[in-house]
């Protein structure tokens, strides 16, 4: 069973289209990462699936239950961290937790989870009006924990966090991976994304136009990899062609080679080393930011975007 589904789903305002016929799957047990750049159609997506706004037609589905028929069987079921969450000024965070508690009808210690999102003794006592904007993202975190919920709906999970702040929360995600919870979450940090994620979804213009591995999607953009070569001394014979390398120079000790698949990075690697000393070896990867502009760029071709979507949902 797929922990979430969207079939058809479509959602207008008026004349204006945010979601457009998107079809997406979230298999259960996975860490998915949603991506889009603003106005893309995230947000309402997700405020669908939280049963915010009703969509103007399709469906949506959440652990196998429709999002607005069984909205109160899945409460007891999720984690939520919705990106524009409230919380009660004069309550201290410790009282936040206890009521999330309260109303799941759990037995978590508040303590407890708020040690775990990095929220100390003293700051778990004050009121939650004068928290930063990172400790207020910490004890919506614990409030979502509540449960050990079978799904984490995380949007902008790591707003107002520091580093350190982020970094913690990644390996939280993974913990809760790990004990069996599917996680979702949107980020506009794109590094966030690529750390902790299976797969990645992109939308633009109201429509997913890529989901797939992080590593997939690069292939598909036949981007590949910049292997960067320095040697004692240009070769002196030509090199081969090799399967999945292309664009190879040489010129004042170094040697470059553009490679498609990882393989083939050992396979230039080692041809070099034939004919050379290699002294220092450089592999850039294209950027994360490359690749969502590639695929958010409006010069990409509706097929390609087609051939990639139906691929990702595929697998």
């Amino acid at each position: 069973m797929d922990a979430i589904t969207t079939s058809s789903l479509r959602k207008t305002y008026g004349n204006t289209v945010a979601v457009e016929n998107l079809d997406l799957s979230v298999r259960e047990g996975e860490i998915f990462g949603f991506l889009g750049p603003n106005g893309a159609g995230k947000s309402t997506t997700i405020n669908v699936l939280l049963d915010f706004v009703k969509p103007t037609t399709g469906t949506a589905s959440i652990l196998g239950l429709d999002v607005s028929d069984d909205r109160k069987a899945l409460h007891n079921r999720i984690g939520v961290v919705p990106e524009n969450y409230g919380l009660y000024d004069r309550l201290s965070g410790r009282r936040h937790v206890k009521l999330a508690v309260e109303l799941k009808g759990a037995d978590d210690d508040p303590n407890e989870l708020l040690d775990r999102v990095g929220l100390s003794t003293d700051d778990a006592s004050r009121p939650a009006g004068e928290y930063s904007t990172g400790m207020s993202q910490r004890l919506a975190l614990a409030m979502a924990l509540v449960g050990s919920p079978e799904l984490l709906l995380l949007d902008e999970p790591t707003s107002g966090l520091d580093p350190n702040g982020a970094r913690e929360l990644r390996e939280l995600i993974r913990e809760e991976n790990e004990r069996g919870a599917t996680v979702f979450f949107s980020s506009h940090i794109l590094e966030q994304v690529e750390a902790v994620s299976d797969r990645v979804g992109i939308m633009n213009d109201g429509q997913v136009v890529a989901v797939d591995t992080i590593d997939q999607l690069r292939r598909q953009l036949d981007t590949g990899a910049q292997v960067t070569l320095h040697v004692d001394h240009d070769p002196e014979q030509e090199l081969n062609e090799l399967p999945n390398v292309r664009d190879v120079t040489i010129a004042d000790g170094v040697v470059q080679g553009t490679c498609l698949e990882p393989s083939a990075k050992l396979q230039f690697i080692d041809q070099v080393r034939e004919v050379t000393t290699v002294t220092d070896i450089q592999i850039e990867e294209s950027s994360m930011e490359e690749l969502f502009a590639s695929y958010t760029d409006e010069t990409t071709s509706n097929s390609h975007r087609r051939s990639v979507v139906s691929k990702g949902i595929a697998q």
